[in-house]
């Protein structure tokens, strides 16, 4: 009897030593790849409009992952206007999907609600090579309750606004553009292109700029100011600043230097059709040799602010893990590797080397028209600047730039806060929709601010703002005095 139940016991013991060995050869199976030592294939969801060669450009990724790291990416883009909305009832299904391209309010909004995954521990791990090369101003920057939901793309982390001018009119009617330091500078050179150029627009459509730190965007009324008070929220649409840029832009309104359908007009204003004088926007390093390799034509800008680090800045490119995704680990290889690997940042961006673009004895690249018609990818949305081959009409110390442009740039008063609606979140409802109505035609200066801002803030008043001032300004409060700590 006992010889037996000694044979028993070692029988139980030699089938749990054997079930111990499957189950940890399983789990590394599983962290090497997918089941069975399978290649674990990454579902990546980004941004940009469809590619014709985007599986020819992934067979050779995949090619290249297999080898590295034993994985495949499915990668799906989802078209521009599309992109909100679907990937939204994405995440909200509770679809199973490894990354997703995410940014500025949609970033913050779904790490608090645990969408995504924190990656703080991978990033420390098999993101180590990652953390290393990135920006620590976007690490710190897209920080939410003080952990890390997503990968910045290490860019420009700084913004700056700035006007861009088609440089044929400039140099046509002999503007000395450097003398533009405000909105009111521009007048002499919109009334010019106004009475002689009939098939310019003077002033492409553009919201009038403001030197304030949203908390949410320029359409909502809470800001802190970067070249006054930093420490205190405001509803600008109450400052006097704001009301004189305001009538300036209806001056130019009745004048005829915007479109008249300016406040509700969805035009793009693509920079390849020359069909406007000025436009505002957020540029970088060498930004009018881009934008002039994209236009066709020749472009040239002036800054409108000096370059400052702002949440949006920072946070505009991330690529998030999502909390549904099976294996985070690999996800984080794969992310680790897209950050640091020249050749495949180059091959997920540009495309296959004699196929989608060339090199030269350099190692400058240019397109080739099936990179133009059949590959063309957004770059900021992939992942780290640094690693991307020049093109040959690029400056070689572009990436230098770069680096010195964020090492200028100034701290935005709320770099690192990002703000809980939670408690005012029917008061946030309603001013949106208040925003929504008022801020495109005052910003476009479609009507007159002496009339429409006194009613505007009225209304504000009335949904109450005063109380989402008050939030913000006591959850600032507590998140600066932990920084100061």
């Amino acid at each position: 009897m006992k010889k037996r139940l000694v044979l028993f016991l070692a029988l139980i013991l030699s089938i749990g030593t054997v079930l111990s060995a499957c189950s940890s050869k399983d789990t590394t199976a599983e962290s090497k790849g997918g089941k069975n030592g399978q290649p674990y294939e990454i579902k990546w969801y980004t941004i940009g409009t469809p590619q014709k060669d985007t599986d020819k450009v992934f067979a050779e990724v995949n090619k290249y992952l297999e080898k590295k790291i034993n994985a495949k990416v499915k990668m799906t883009q989802i078209d521009w206007g599309d992109w909100d909305q679907k990937m939204q009832v994405i995440i909200n299904s509770g679809e199973p999907f490894d990354i997703a391209f995410t940014n500025g309010t949609k970033y913050v909004q779904n790490a608090q609600k645990g969408a995504f995954t924190p990656i703080d521990d991978l990033l420390n791990k098999e993101g180590k090579e990652l953390k290393q090369v990135i920006d620590p101003a976007l690490l710190e920057g897209v920080k939410v309750n003080g952990k890390i939901y997503g990968v910045p793309t290490n860019k420009e982390a700084a913004r700056q606004t700035v006007y861009t001018f088609n440089k044929r009119l400039v140099d046509k009617y002999h503007f000395d553009i450097t003398k533009v330091k405000t909105l009111e500078d521009l007048e002499p050179m919109l009334k010019v292109i106004k009475e002689n150029e009939p098939s310019i627009t003077p002033m492409a459509t553009f919201k009038a700029y403001l030197p304030y730190d949203y908390i949410f965007n320029n359409e909502m009324p809470f800001a802190f100011s970067i070249e006054g008070d930093r420490d205190h929220v405001t509803n600008f649409f109450e400052s006097d600043l704001t009301m004189a840029t305001y009538k300036t832009m209806h001056s130019y309104f009745k004048a005829g230097y915007l479109k008249e359908d300016a406040a509700t007009s969805k035009d793009s204003w693509p920079m390849d059709v020359e069909n406007w004088f000025v436009r505002m926007g957020d540029s970088q390093p060498y930004a009018d040799l881009l934008w002039s390799r994209s236009a066709k034509y020749e472009v040239v800008s002036v800054p409108a602010e000096e370059p400052t680090t702002f949440n949006d800045s920072v946070s505009g490119s991330i690529q998030a893990i999502s909390a549904t995704s099976k294996n985070p680990k690999k996800a984080m290889e794969f992310l680790n590797l897209l950050n640091t690997d020249p050749y495949l940042r180059n091959l997920v961006d540009k495309g296959i080397e004699g196929v989608h673009y060339e090199k030269n004895a350099e190692g400058m690249i240019k397109d080739l028209p099936a990179r133009i018609d059949k590959y063309n990818i957004p770059t900021y949305s992939i992942g780290n600047f640094y690693t991307l081959y020049l093109y040959e009409n690029d400056p070689k110390d572009k990436w230098d730039k770069f680096k010195e442009f964020n090492d200028a740039a100034k701290p935005a008063p709320t770099l690192g806060f990002h703000f809980n609606s939670d408690p005012v979140r029917s008061e946030i409802a309603s001013i949106t929709n208040i925003s929504k109505e008022f801020y495109p035609a005052l910003a476009t200066g479609s009507v007159d601010p002496e009339e429409y801002l006194p009613k505007y803030n009225k209304k504000l008043k009335d949904a109450g703002i005063d109380k989402v001032l008050k939030e913000i300004q006591k959850q600032f409060d507590e998140w600066k005095a932990k920084q100061n700590k």
